[in-house]
């Protein structure tokens, strides 16, 4: 015969702090069962009858204590979250300028919160001292003047309003606008209007937002340069200069074709050689048998470029020679940005201590940008494909390898378990 199974009961006050606070764990915590409670929040409360007033202080003050200790348990979960936070950050108030919206945001919560015990003690983490808090607070009190943000007491050295007024009026004022900034302040002292520093000019520009009449006007530039359409139709010719550990100069001339960025040819001087560029201009015309039309060699001014030599070899009809920006409006930007990327992804990037250690990095670099080193302009080919038209299969080949690529990634992420996924 089984045992008589006993029915718990319990106060009928519990019952209705438990649905009066929504707390089930207010009965969880004395022992009473986790479905029981839960069932209180469901069903309707029993009828009880007690004495009238008699219980309902006691039952208000549970109620009133249960809701506090709900809200205490959310606070300190928020603080032990941002006492994290700062710890990652590490925010250090002393050495950072807080912007003025932002620091009266701050010192609105801090004047919420006067009186509440380790305030001040959270503020010490971040770097904001009580010297520095007295400090904001000084400053943040309005002025009753109207044309004022702060008292003129606590900053009696600042500049009055009618001084500010005089420097926005010629800051922007079109009659002084072919005036820099800097000399614009010496001129106001000069005239006896305003005497204050060019700093202070340039710190109140910047932080009122003062605009000077000044708009540019520039003819429209083209986006994209001159572009070939084929290898050896354009050619770019250009020199530079490159300086030495000891302080001497070293002199690299460079042919570089349009349509392909293929370096032709190129030759290191220790002295500016005016007849290097011929030698270069016939070195780059050794695969120019079978070209039906001679290219058009586009250079620069230079004396380099501009000589008896090269002149002998225009003539001879190699190649047709135009000056940059003056017989066409295009420049010679594309041998230019060559010299950048040499000198700023290699060249300087080691010890240039001889004529010696130069040449060999230049012709390590040259063979690397020609063979090896693909173009993004051409989807993965190099220079040296584009040039002598080997690499047509390179585009389709890369984007059938990056399909695969992917394939094979989500494969491998999909096949791939732990613990929270299953």
């Amino acid at each position: 015969m089984s045992a008589k199974r006993t029915q718990r009961s319990y106060d009928h006050r519990l019952l209705r702090l438990v649905r009066d606070t929504g707390d089930a764990s207010i009965a969880t915590r004395i022992g009473v069962p986790r479905s029981t409670a839960a069932g209180w929040l469901r069903r309707p409360l029993p009828a009880v009858t007690t004495a009238p007033r008699l219980d309902e202080p006691a039952a208000d003050l549970h109620i009133r204590i249960a809701k506090l200790e709900a809200r205490v348990a959310r606070v300190a979960g928020a603080l032990r979250v941002l006492l994290a936070l700062l710890r990652i950050v590490s925010p250090d108030l002393a050495r950072v300028r807080v912007a003025r919206d932002d620091k009266h945001r701050l010192l609105r919560a801090v004047e919420r919160s006067r009186g509440v015990r380790g305030v001040h003690r959270l503020l010490a983490v971040v770097g904001l001292t009580p010297a520095r808090l007295r400090a904001w607070r000084s400053a943040a009190r309005e002025c009753d003047l109207e044309d004022q943000s702060s008292c003129p007491h606590d900053s009696p050295q600042g500049l009055t309003s009618e001084e500010r007024h005089a420097i926005r009026d010629m800051v922007t004022s079109p009659d002084y606008r072919h005036v820099p900034t800097g000399r614009l302040a010496l001129l106001a002292q000069r005239i006896g209007r305003v005497f204050a520093s060019a700093s202070t000019w340039h710190r109140l520009v910047r932080l009122h937002g003062w605009r000077r009449p000044r708009l540019r006007v520039h003819p429209a530039k083209p986006r994209v340069g001159i572009r070939a359409t084929r290898p050896n139709e354009i050619w770019h010719i250009d020199a530079t200069v490159i300086r030495l550990l000891d302080g001497s100069r070293i002199y690299l001339h460079a042919v570089i074709d349009n349509f392909s960025r293929r370096i032709l040819s190129w030759c290191l001087n220790r002295t500016f050689d005016a007849g290097c560029s011929a030698d270069l201009l016939v070195k780059a015309g050794a695969h120019l048998e079978h070209e039906a039309e001679p290219p058009t060699l586009l250079a620069d001014g230079g004396v380099e470029n501009y000589n008896k030599h090269v002149d002998a070899v225009v003539d001879s009809g190699l190649l047709k020679r135009v000056l940059a920006q003056t017989e066409i409006s295009s420049s010679n930007s594309l041998i230019e940005a060559w010299w950048r990327v040499l000198k700023h992804q290699w060249l300087f990037l080691n010890g240039l201590d001889s004529e010696s250690k130069v040449r060999g990095l230049v012709e390590f670099y040259v063979a690397e940008h020609n063979g090896k080193i693909p173009h993004s302009a051409f989807k993965g080919q190099t220079p040296d494909e584009m040039y002598f038209r080997k690499g047509e299969a390179i585009p389709d080949r890369l984007e059938a390898a990056r399909t695969q690529a992917r394939a094979a990634r989500l494969d491998a992420n999909r096949a791939r378990r732990c613990g929270a996924c299953g």
